[in-house]
């Protein structure tokens, strides 16, 4: 029996405060440029113990504690050296994860990144650099969502961009709608067959009684069908892929999901927080060693996973700014100013450090003590969004801002 109007109004007010709402639209098309996944550290990421510059002598001398061992030092244990990249920068060997990725010229990391903003304020950095501004009187939207706003590229997909979290990210924030995705379980109500068979019926009635709505109906009842099949706890990630069992881990599967089911994901942004680390930090092990086992294994996870993908995937790694080049009374560091990047993906130059280095000697420091910085992190993003994800109004995406070009992609 066909739910009356009344029956599909008072089944609507059922649905939980939770539940993402529904753009019905026409099918979606395949996205021309990548798949783009932001991934941001807040906190201020310690980048100096992240991508260790163990070629610079200054930096022992400012970390005696907290310095990551060269990869040489036999006095430390081979699980606490430093990873060697080049001879001269190496990552954490929490990261070892990623050696494969760099190997294969997949992985960019990219030092001494930053914003013009010197507040070293986690609040002001991050809004700004959400925004894409260099003040507040930028832009309100975020730089991701003038974007998306800026490429018409036919997809009227309602997971077009989505952010994974309790909250949608300021990045996303434009004239779009984009979905804030705690789980996939949302979309088929946490997994309620009964309350999703009367949705489906209740859509069904809305197409059937209005012609308009009928064909592109039909293509928002073929996603949901879709998504309702999705399941993370019985996900078979591909290429031998292990994800972490943590927020970061879940999210990252979720993305790999919706982006194997072709529902028109374009852009996903996730979080990982707690790299505030003015406390009892350390190095080799430790608080910002079990962060960044989390960040590496992940993305590991999420890199093999798609390797089918990898010519079109873009991840971007990033933070509001850096730490202190020399360590605290705490063992910890504090608010700094230069950080850093990573690049991952089939199409980046990968297997090469990028950047201007400043150095970490004295009168190379800036202002209180920190690592300088050299590029500028919209020169990044711009060159991305033009070459990978196809924005031909991408310096538009960042008003009053010239961006210079690094050639960080193949």
């Amino acid at each position: 029996m066909i739910p009356s109007k009344f029956q599909i109004s008072n089944l609507v007010e059922q649905f939980p405060d939770w539940m993402p709402r529904l753009a019905f639209s026409p099918k979606t098309v395949s996205p021309a440029g990548d798949l783009l996944v932001v991934v941001f550290l807040r906190g201020a990421a310690d980048v100096l113990n992240i991508l260790v510059p163990h070629g610079e002598e200054a930096y022992y001398r400012l970390r005696p504690t907290l310095g990551i061992p060269r990869p040489d030092d036999i006095r430390a244990s081979p699980a606490e050296r430093t990873i060697d990249l080049d001879g001269f920068f190496g990552l954490h060997p929490a990261l070892g994860d990623l050696l494969p990725a760099w190997q294969a010229g997949h992985l960019a990391p990219i030092h001494a990144v930053g914003s013009p903003d010197e507040s070293r304020s986690h609040f002001r950095a991050m809004e700004l650099m959400e925004r894409g501004a260099k003040d507040e009187r930028g832009p309100a939207t975020g730089w991701i969502g003038r974007h998306l706003a800026s490429l018409d590229n036919g997809n009227r997909s309602p997971l077009r961009a989505i952010g994974l979290g309790e909250q949608t990210q300021l990045s996303l924030r434009g004239p779009l709608p984009v979905s804030a995705l705690r789980s996939i379980a949302d979309f088929h109500l946490g997994g309620d067959l009964e309350m999703a068979s009367r949705m489906a019926a209740a859509l069904q009635a809305v197409y059937q009684n209005d012609p308009e709505l009928g064909a592109i109906g039909q293509d928002t009842l073929e996603m949901l069908d879709t998504l309702s099949r999705l399941n993370p706890l019985s996900y078979q990630a591909g290429g031998n892929a292990f994800y972490p069992e943590s927020e970061f881990g879940l999210g990252l599967k979720q993305v790999a999901m919706l982006s194997k089911a072709e529902v028109g994901l374009e852009v996903a942004a996730i979080d990982l927080g707690g790299w505030d680390t003015h406390f009892a930090q350390g190095g080799g092990q430790g608080q910002m060693a079990r962060l960044l086992t989390d960040l590496g294994a992940g993305l590991a996870a999420f890199y093999n996973d798609l390797q089918d993908q990898h010519d079109n995937l873009s991840v971007v790694v990033m933070s509001e700014f850096g730490r202190r080049a020399y360590e605290n009374a705490s063992l910890g560091t504090d608010h700094g100013h230069g950080s850093a990047m990573f690049l991952l993906g089939g199409a980046v130059r990968g297997g090469v450090v990028h950047g201007d280095w400043p150095g970490l000697a004295d009168g190379q420091l800036f202002g209180p003590g920190d690592l300088a910085v050299t590029i500028d992190y919209r020169d990044i993003l711009t060159e991305l969004l033009q070459k990978r994800m196809q924005n031909p109004d991408a310096a538009n995406v960042f008003p009053d801002y010239v961006s210079h070009q690094h050639e960080l992609f193949r």
